[in-house]
């Protein structure tokens, strides 16, 4: 009885090694797309990959290092940031190609590093810090998922790449040599800020020298504005001026320089103020989502509500002549850089301190 026992319990030893062997097998045989796209918790990678036409790429021979966002971590951009993203197709791939390191580099490899280079062009930190391995300031919270062309880490946060790699530099002088209002008009996602700057009257001072910053409000911050604001605004030109003019910082300030910052003088005469929060900037309340878009006359930071002035600023600017007409060409130009500030480069601000 002990012996028929003892050999059905072989038996069962040898199927279950034989199914794990197996399982291992056809798993090894799922490229990175393949396993991604049967994990739920990637559907928005999925389809971030499929929109940026990388999903052939990262089917490849490879191998790769794929540092896989989830779900949860692509819900955690800024409101409208992975819209925009969807939407600007270089962007997308740069932010994603970041995420992506060649070869085939295991947990245990991963821990030995400081750095790796990306398929982006630009290295990713990595730290060990209580245990816990992070890419920049996204933790590891899965490792060694192997495919048969690579192996998966999954990461909690989304990376972004530095601000002077989220813009391809074939393309950054183009974009530079466009002014405010040409810029403006080829993006499509400002349609709120060129009706206004149509009604304002504001295209041809638009395309004024400058420069000046611009803190842009969306058509989505324009949207969030009170039932009824907006079209007051619109029927009410001083007032649109004055909060145009309430976005709009003489000079061209970068975002490494904003960070700096405590507050800004605005062309209104009104001073904004200017926090970091949590690696997040803000102007006032709003929350700044996208940064340094260049062109040629002044740089554009995308925020993503309508900063509205204070009720002791002034109600209008002199209708003529003098201060109030070269006011009225910064207001122009504030408009023009607001609707620029489309999508080109998708990131969060971070403090300075904190590189």
């Amino acid at each position: 009885m002990f012996n028929k026992l003892s050999k059905v319990f072989t038996v069962l030893m040898v199927v279950v090694l034989f199914g794990t062997v197996v399982t291992s097998a056809f798993a090894a045989e799922e490229d990175i797309v393949a396993i991604a796209a049967g994990n739920e918790d990637f559907s928005t990678l999925v389809t971030a990959l499929t929109e940026a036409g990388l999903v052939e790429t990262l089917q490849g021979e490879g191998p790769f290092t794929v540092f896989a966002p989830t779900n949860e971590a692509f819900a955690k951009l800024p409101e409208g940031t992975l819209d925009a993203l969807l939407a600007d197709i270089p962007t997308l791939q740069n932010i994603l190609l970041y995420h992506v390191v060649p070869g085939n580099v295991m947990a245990a490899d991963v821990v030995q590093l400081d750095s790796a280079s990306t398929a982006e062009g630009s290295p990713v930190a990595i730290r060990v810090e209580d245990g816990n391995v992070y890419i920049n300031d996204a933790q590891v919270v899965t490792t060694d998922i192997e495919a048969s062309n690579g192996v998966i880490h999954v990461i909690d946060t989304v990376i972004l790449p530095p601000a002077d790699e989220q813009m391809e530099p074939e393309m950054a002088p183009e974009m530079q040599d466009m002014d405010i209002v040409d810029t403006a008009v080829a993006d499509g996602r400002f349609t709120t800020l060129a009706t206004a700057l149509t009604e304002a009257g504001l295209i041809d001072t638009l395309k004024g020298e400058g420069p000046f910053t611009v803190f842009a409000p969306t058509d989505d911050a324009f949207n969030a504005l009170p039932d009824g604001a907006l079209e007051g605004l619109l029927a009410d030109i001083p007032a649109l001026t004055d909060v145009l003019l309430y976005h709009v910082v003489p000079g061209k300030v970068m975002a490494a320089d904003v960070v700096q910052l405590d507050s800004a003088n605005t062309v209104l005469g009104k001073p904004v103020d200017i926090t970091v929060q949590d690696g997040n900037v803000f102007v006032n309340d709003a929350q700044v989502i996208i940064t340094d878009i260049e062109t040629s006359n002044g740089v554009i930071h995308v925020i993503d509500s309508v900063l509205l002035p204070p009720a002791d600023a002034p109600a209008a600017l002199p209708e003529t002549g003098g201060e109030g007409t070269g006011n009225m060409l910064i207001v122009f130009l504030a408009l023009g850089l607001i609707l620029i500030a489309g999508g080109y480069s998708v990131l969060r601000f971070r403090p300075v301190a904190n590189k």
